[in-house]
């Protein structure tokens, strides 16, 4: 193979990965159509992960008692607003 073959072959799969990662894919477009009761769920399971994480961080000693409390004050506001649009939309 000469230096001319090697560079061209080089040439076109650059071309080839780089078609292949910004590909824009039917994913996108399917997250856009979500039910939004669905997007509710997952948003109340990442809440009560990240409220655990944040427990067990606390036990750990990273945080202070005060900011614990703000932030687990934050997180339990938000859950609690979260929870009555999600008993809202499921009696609808």
């Amino acid at each position: 193979m000469t230096n001319l073959q090697g560079e061209v072959a080089g040439v076109l799969l650059l071309i080839a990965l780089l078609v292949y990662t910004f590909w824009p894919e039917e994913v996108f477009a399917s997250q856009g159509e979500k039910p939004r009761l669905d997007y509710l769920l997952e948003r109340k399971e990442q809440l009560y992960e990240n409220l655990r994480d944040l427990n067990f961080e606390f036990r750990a000693g990273k945080y202070p008692e005060e900011e614990f409390q703000a932030q687990r004050e934050q997180l339990e506001n938000e859950t609690a607003q979260l929870m009555a649009e999600i008993e809202h939309l499921q009696q609808a």
